[in-house]
């Protein structure tokens, strides 16, 4: 069966649950200072939980896709998400979808949105896991202790299946968690951390480890970073802690030297109720925000990233053809103001982790 046609037969089930259903009657103290934020960079060669709230406050539970690990059939399009403000700023919330097509659909859309009490609209992409598939590369930086066999810079052969790609965590001895990927433990994987986990099929999931998710025969890579942002689709006790110190040391208003401040460039990652994947960056978040952003966007479980302006961004790749290789020259940023680009992931000296979601073999 072709993709569209499990789209349809997709939301048509869910319009008929919806019907059936309208018929019937933090754990974690103080996280520590990201100091790994403000390494100095090296120059660019190149110019489960059961019972959820989404964010139109519709109580749902995790899908059996999602728990089971496997993804059969696309997932439908996002909805519109309403703004926080008003009167709100035009154009926020409407999606956009961008990035290579996948079996002549969509796979990834974008839109804005300010956060709460903010004025500059952060970035927001959805990732279709049924059409995507995730992968974790590793860096010499973060996590160390490589070689690793998926490093930078993508090669060509995984190039021509690319579709997004997105910044990882904080370096592993201020990311209060652990990594384990290619078969090996480079840190002791922590219970309670929020982790971002991948399995052998490309499926993925977020969430805490120890309780909404375990180490299983087809996990193959587990990014830990601090403690959950989102559970049960709200904002952590600690996502909302007047100590916004402790989700990582942050750059000052116009450099790294000095006194850092509480909105600054953040990013996150979260799990939708349907499996989907949301991704949030901006330029003044403090951490309520971000994880009030990726509530918005559906998420049930999520984390944060890394912080800064160096190390946040989200990239989108449109080759002219359908198996064309993804590349600096037809990459898209999430949002124009992040300092990584394109380009990032095609240098050989990027030497953090990230990660890359990319089209599935159509079945």
């Amino acid at each position: 069966m072709r993709r569209s046609t499990k789209r349809l037969t997709l939301i048509l089930f869910a319009l008929s649950a919806i019907i059936l259903a309208g018929c019937g009657a933090a754990t974690q103290g103080a996280l520590g200072a990201n100091k790994g934020a403000v390494d100095s960079p090296k120059p660019s060669t190149a110019t489960t939980s059961t019972s959820v709230t989404s964010s139109t406050t519709t109580t749902t539970a995790a899908p059996a896709r999602l728990l089971s690990g496997t993804l059969d059939a696309p997932l439908p399009a996002p909805a519109p998400l309403a703004p926080f403000g008003d009167p709100a700023v035009a154009g926020q919330g409407v999606w956009t979808p961008t990035g290579r097509l996948v079996d002549g659909m969509p796979a990834v859309y974008e839109a804005k949105l300010v956060p709460p009490g903010g004025t500059q609209p952060a970035g927001i992409a959805w990732m279709d896991t049924g059409l995507l598939s995730a992968r974790l590369y590793s860096g010499s930086r973060s996590p160390g202790g490589g070689p690793y066999h998926y490093t930078a810079p993508v090669q060509p052969a995984d190039a021509t299946s690319l579709v997004a790609a997105f910044n990882g965590g904080f370096i592993m001895n201020v990311a209060h968690g652990g990594y384990y990927t290619e078969g090996r433990v480079i840190d002791p994987l922590v219970n309670g951390a929020a982790s971002l986990v991948i399995y052998s099929d490309g499926s993925v999931n977020v969430g805490a480890w120890g309780s909404d998710l375990t180490m299983t025969p087809n996990v193959v890579s587990v990014r830990q970073n601090l403690v959950p942002l989102v559970s049960g689709g709200q904002p952590t006790a600690q996502a909302a802690s007047a100590d916004w110190q402790a989700w990582g040391a942050t750059c000052g208003a116009n450099s790294c030297v000095g006194p850092g401040i509480e909105n600054q460039w953040r990013s996150g990652v979260g799990v939708t109720a349907n499996g989907a994947l949301v991704y949030v960056t901006g330029p003044s978040l403090d951490p309520l925000q971000l994880a009030q952003l990726l509530v918005r966007s559906g998420a049930i479980r999520g984390m944060q990233l890394d912080i800064n302006p160096y190390w946040t961004v989200l990239v989108t790749y449109s080759p002219s053809t359908s198996g064309g290789e993804a590349a600096p020259s037809n990459g898209s940023k999430l949002l124009p103001g992040t300092v990584q680009g394109p380009q990032t992931f095609f240098e050989s000296w990027w030497a953090r982790d990230f990660i890359t979601m990319s089209a599935r073999p159509a079945p």
